[in-house]
């Protein structure tokens, strides 16, 4: 399983603009076959700050989702709305266990 986690920004008065943005690469992402978590929270202390958190199947299915549609879209609105400090590491993890 692979891991994404990270960070991006974007000037904290353009976080309500990139709400509709958002939902549609979330929810097309979530859809796509290999995808077990994608989600999006924005930092309760830090306007502007995104937190995000993906969990893939494996390598093939996160190679696919960067083809898409949907991230096309979120790329060119990324740059409308001025996203920027994009602080992203994939990690490989075995299935985990809840503690």
């Amino acid at each position: 399983m692979l891991l994404i986690a990270g960070t991006i920004r974007l000037p904290a008065e353009n976080v309500a603009a990139a709400r509709d943005a958002i939902a549609a690469v979330v929810t097309a992402t979530r859809a796509e076959d290999g995808c077990l978590e994608y989600r999006f929270a924005e930092d309760v202390l830090d306007p502007g700050l995104i937190h995000i958190t993906e969990r893939w199947r494996d390598r093939a299915a996160l190679d696919a989702h960067f083809g898409t549609p949907h991230i096309a879209a979120w790329r060119a609105a990324g740059t409308t709305l001025g996203i920027g400090g994009r602080a992203l590491t994939l990690y490989d993890v075995g299935a985990g266990k809840a503690i």
